[in-house]
């Protein structure tokens, strides 16, 4: 299965209603972004767990990233409420479940072998906060391993954030609000992802919060 596997070339994918495809476990569905593989892949997601689901005991050879939109993840080793960032590096393995219900942007499989910092950082709290100069609005950066650069930005409505992509190109996810790109209004949970060199010009509609990874495509 190969879905949007030239990361040569721009790729976006709008939030969607019809697009979830059934994963292995029941009432856990797959928005997928991005994959090369089947059902173990090289993948990006957008995961949604109805409440009360939960998928088998599995592990990561090569880490698992994910970011919780809504709801509250969970695995055996804790929760995870709306907002959590976690990076579970090459080697480590849960059981994940969730009572209420919930959705988290999940990537498989990306992680540079020497890349074995766990990471759990609560995004919701406030902290860390900076102004961003050189693109409208603040930034609040959450890793960094080599060339890889993971960021949540929040941008206010009415205002445009320009910018191009540097080696390796750049994620988006829009996290909450929404934004305006071409001429094309994405709500929030869409997804972009842009090649070295691509020039971005997105006009805020709402106040948003975006999640941002940069300098690591292949």
């Amino acid at each position: 299965m190969r879905i949007n596997a030239d990361f040569g070339q721009r790729a976006i994918v709008a939030r969607s209603d019809e697009l979830w495809v059934s994963s292995p476990a029941a009432g856990v569905d797959r928005l997928m972004l991005d994959r090369i593989g089947e059902e173990k892949a090289r993948a990006t997601s957008i995961v949604r767990y109805a409440s009360g689901s939960s998928f088998a005991r599995h592990m990561h050879p090569q880490g698992e990233e994910f970011l919780v939109l809504e709801g509250v993840f969970s695995d055996e080793h804790r929760d995870y409420p709306g907002g959590s960032y976690v990076r579970n590096p090459p080697g480590t393995g849960h059981s994940p479940h969730s009572e209420p219900g919930c959705r988290l942007l999940v990537k498989l499989r990306q992680f540079d072998a020497g890349d074995l910092t766990p990471i759990v950082i609560d995004t919701g709290d406030g902290q860390g906060w900076q102004s961003d100069h050189d693109v409208s609005g603040d930034r609040r950066p959450l890793y960094r391993y080599g060339s890889e650069i993971v960021t949540m930005r929040r941008a206010r409505a009415g205002s445009r954030l320009s910018l191009t992509a540097g080696q390796g190109g750049l994620e988006w996810l829009v996290v909450s609000g929404a934004v305006q790109f071409e001429g094309t209004d994405y709500p929030a949970e869409s997804w972009f992802r842009f090649p070295d060199g691509d020039a971005i010009v997105m006009n805020v509609l709402e106040d948003c919060v975006i999640w941002e990874k940069s300098g690591h495509l292949p």
